[in-house]
């Protein structure tokens, strides 16, 4: 047992040290090299022990405990492998995921993580997001994590406890922030939203920044001050599982089905269908789309503030402008 163990551990420090060069080659961490380590260091195979992978007709679970030697190999390089990895379902429906580890390090370096910030990170997933962000800070008690499901926080408690991290694991309604644990500088959200909750601005502090996947983007909000913030949306796409909570449903997809799609076209235009929901009709937005030159997602943005959230292209104060929930 003894070898066993000592070959899959060489064998994740390998793929863990390929992962990093991988994700450095893509320049990710340009602006905050210091996640680099964190990388390097989290063991995210710990906090993986099973997951599912696709395959005709279903899913196939791997399992670091499995009695097959070729079995563990294949689940601790499928640990290290960048793509997001499915770690909970029920009948069928995904119900939590460890991302894909190159968009975590894009999120992580756009969260502009300073030494002594508290961070209040929103879907506990597995836990290795909140031991990344333990492990860049360097004290465990900087960082809290929430999530709605007991399984699932007790199940990243465990693991962080593994991987030597013991960050704060709160079981609620990640909507609701974790007032007991605020002030914070940091909020990052790691779950789909319709919004931008009050309570995450309630409970950052003025010049604190909110990380939160929207749509079907990534939106940086500055806080400005109690009930005030603004951002933009980052280039990339990014795709997550909705936020559960008791009166939460997930919102239907809007298709752009119907409309002309000329190749590449119908991802950003999904993204403006999917940004003003409820305001403007597939024609409409796609109307809208072609006549200000096929804005991609950095040219939206969203503000908060006076009571009110809406979504914009370009200039918050300019005439494409549209609610929010």
């Amino acid at each position: 047992m003894g070898a066993y163990d000592t070959g899959i551990e060489a064998l994740a420090t390998a793929a863990r040290a390929a992962l990093v060069r991988e994700i450095e080659a893509e320049g990710t961490w340009a602006e905050d090299p210091v996640w680099r380590e964190a990388f390097a260091t989290v063991p995210r195979h710990l906090f993986v022990p099973y997951y599912y992978i696709g395959v005709r007709g279903g899913h196939e679970r791997r399992w670091g405990q499995s009695p097959d030697p070729g079995a563990r190999e294949r689940w601790v390089r499928g640990a290290y492998a960048d793509t997001p990895l499915a770690t909970r379902l029920r009948d069928g429906e995904l119900l939590s995921s460890s991302s894909q580890p190159s968009l975590m390090a894009l999120m992580l370096t756009a969260l502009r993580v300073e030494d002594g910030d508290r961070v209040l990170e929103v879907g506990a997933g597995t836990g290795y997001n909140a031991a990344l962000l333990a492990h860049r800070l360097g004290n465990d008690d900087l960082v809290t994590t929430v999530d709605l499901d007991p399984e699932i926080t007790e199940s990243a408690r465990q693991h962080l406890a593994a991987a030597g991290h013991h960050p704060a694991v709160v079981t609620g309604d990640g909507a609701r922030g974790v007032p007991e644990r605020a002030p914070f500088d940091r909020v990052i959200a790691t779950c789909g939203l319709p919004t931008v909750p009050g309570a995450w601005l309630e409970q950052c502090r003025p010049g604190g920044r909110i990380l939160t996947p929207l749509a079907t983007g990534l939106l940086a909000l500055d806080v400005r001050g109690p009930g005030h913030a603004e951002g933009r949306f980052l280039p990339t796409a990014a795709y997550f599982v909705p936020l559960r909570g008791a009166d939460r449903a997930e919102p239907e997809a809007v298709s752009p089905s119907g409309l002309p799609d000329p190749a590449g076209e119908r991802e950003p235009l999904g993204f403006l269908l999917d940004l003003t929901r409820g305001a403007l009709g597939p024609r409409e937005a796609r109307a809208l789309w072609e006549r200000e030159g096929r804005p991609d997602r950095e040219r939206y943005g969203v503000t908060v503030g006076d009571g009110h959230t809406w979504a914009w292209l370009d200039d918050p104060q300019g005439p494409h402008a549209w609610p929010l929930p």
